[in-house]
């Protein structure tokens, strides 16, 4: 199957004269409309970045995939590339039917003849490709509370790659860059994956690595969806252009790649290895914990530090990439200088300084001085633009409770506290006023619940995204939504959750408008705490009681925590 790395690899694109036929055809098939997941996997099927795939996986592949990284003709491949759509669209399909494949603006970018079409088993999935079943997982947390019921199978026909405004220079097909290498006369090819910014340690390690294997460098960086809470990419290729410089030009290069990650740990290295493969690389760096998504719901990491080169090296011959390990770089003090940590003969006379990722977020976030020897000034005016102290940035509170449980009135007089002290602009987005502005039209059922609850994250992403204060006060029962709130709000500032945990029976005692009485006649159907079920929140960052409790006290408790996160001054 390896294909010589300056060679071109095969495309499931059509030519310009048929793609152009093929459009007018497709606007009359049945369409769907595709996630960002599913566009970022469609454009790495088109341009060969997935070869020897030719569409999403059929059911035999998909099952051979996830039990034992092969797909049904024993090629390796350890990542299950599907198209997941919901039941109601998968009535629409019958087997043998070609569909449109079309993009969140609605352009058709190719369409798919479906061979196969089932139900998943995805706790098998989970614990197969995953690890564990286990929510913790941003990727299993996607695949139970975000993919669709039903997967479609079958090969794909590219009409035309997804539109890029951003960064085109910088993005490259597999066959781009492998004409890029044949021009340069680079034989040899390292490359680098990165989803985080480059720091001084990224750097030596990089300059390592290529002198080790005597190769040339790319710069790869993740563009597609990465992890819940990662520095965006417009601000981490920010911060990659302004460091490409301290790189030897004749030697290094950057390009995109619009990976969508499954933080997948040891599989995910061996799918990055088989991708940068495809990019005509013929070396690839393998970090400590690659590709992790920290802890789980025990609060253990997810793998093992070296499982991810454990496995990579098992199948390195087979993936047709030389694996270049990661070492762990601190600065030594005396010597000025990077050096691996486990090659410090005198670390006993030396004076040894390292800064964590969780420590660089909170020196960010608190202002406080980055050294000069753990980054890069350019990088570090770049972090500061998009994350200010905390200060001065946006941030959302979200109260979640019982009806009647006193989350409204806390609100309130939050939002008056918070008014009163000034500098930001501070919006309430409680749940009758929601319901009135922007979900009239909904009714009372779990999937209305869960879109009123998510349309309110939006708004309130929106206001912090622009420094503003979002106030929040629904019941939202669901876990789940709650944390795709968070997960939403978190990528442009703090998310606080407030728990009113005011029992179910003083809710009902109180019960000032009657519907708890209601609820207990059956007169309203799906209630909260009476027919429906409400998921206590496990780590809020702050729980309230307001039984027996001044309103002034528990928003006062509120205050306390802002001012204790650093989002109020003290």
């Amino acid at each position: 199957m390896s294909l010589p790395n300056l060679a071109p690899i095969p495309e499931l694109y059509v030519s310009f004269d048929s793609a152009q036929k093929l459009k007018v055809e497709a606007g009359n098939l049945v369409s769907h409309d595709l996630s960002p997941r599913q566009i970022c996997d469609l454009e790495l099927l088109m341009n060969g970045g997935f070869y020897p795939l030719k569409g999403f996986l059929g059911k035999d592949d998909y099952d051979s995939v996830v039990d034992n990284m092969r797909l049904a003709d024993g090629s390796l491949w350890p990542m299950p590339i599907t198209l997941d759509v919901s039941e109601a669209f998968s009535e629409t399909v019958e087997l043998g039917q070609d569909i449109a494949l079309r993009d969140q603006e609605g352009v058709i970018l190719a369409t798919m003849t479906v061979t196969d079409m089932w139900t998943p088993d995805k706790a098998r999935e989970a614990e197969k490709v995953f690890g564990a079943d286990d929510d913790k997982h941003p990727a299993v947390n996607y695949l139970h509370n975000t993919a669709g019921k039903v997967y479609l199978g079958g090969p794909v026909t590219g009409i035309q790659p997804p539109v890029h405004y951003d960064f085109r220079a910088r993005r490259d097909t597999p066959n781009e860059l492998r004409a890029r290498f044949r021009k340069l006369g680079w034989r040899k090819v390292v490359a680098f994956q990165t989803r985080n910014p480059l720091h001084r340690a990224h750097q030596e390690l990089t300059f390592r690595a290529a002198r080790e294997s005597q190769a040339n460098l790319l710069i790869h960086p993740v563009v597609g969806m990465t992890k819940p809470g990662d520095v965006d990419h417009f601000t981490r290729v920010r911060c990659y252009e302004a460091v490409l410089d301290k790189y030897p030009g004749s030697t290094t290069t950057m390009s995109l790649l619009p990976l969508a990650m499954r933080m997948a740990g040891p599989r995910e290295a061996v799918w990055h290895g088989l991708i940068r493969r495809n990019h005509g690389c013929t070396h690839f760096i393998v970090g400590r914990d690659h590709a992790g998504p920290g802890k789980n719901s025990d609060g253990e990491d997810f793998y093992g530090p070296y499982d991810a080169q454990d496995l990579f090296t098992q199948y390195q011959d087979e993936i047709g990439i030389q694996m270049v390990p990661f070492k762990h770089m601190v600065y030594v003090q005396e010597r000025a200088q990077y050096e691996p940590a486990d090659e410090i003969v005198d670390q006993d006379q030396v004076t040894i300084l390292n800064i964590s990722g969780t420590e660089l977020r909170r020196r960010l976030q608190e202002g406080l001085e980055i050294p000069d020897w753990f980054s890069f000034p350019e990088v570090v005016a770049e972090l500061r633009k998009t994350r200010p102290p905390r200060s001065q940035q946006g941030f959302t509170v979200f109260f979640t409770g019982f009806s009647g449980s006193g989350k409204s009135t806390i609100a309130n007089a939050l939002m008056v506290k918070l008014m009163e002290m000034g500098g930001r602009p501070v919006t309430l987005l409680d749940g009758d006023i929601v319901r009135k502005n922007l979900s009239s039209e909904l009714g009372f059922s779990k999937e209305h619940r869960d879109l009123n609850i998510r349309r309110i994250g939006y708004v309130a992403s929106e206001i912090t995204k622009n420094g503003g204060i979002a106030i929040c006060a629904p019941i939202a029962p669901y876990s789940a939504t709650r944390r795709a709130v968070r997960e939403e709000i978190e990528q442009y500032g703090a998310f606080v959750e407030v728990h009113v945990a005011t029992s179910i029976e003083e809710c009902e005692r109180r019960d000032r408008k009657g519907l708890y009485k209601l609820a207990r006649e059956g007169k309203i159907k799906e209630f909260t705490g009476i027919s429906d079920p409400y998921d206590v929140p496990e780590a809020p960052e702050l729980r309230v009681d307001t039984e027996g409790q001044e309103v002034d006290n528990c928003a006062h408790q509120v205050v306390l925590k802002l001012e204790s996160m650093g989002l109020i001054a003290g």
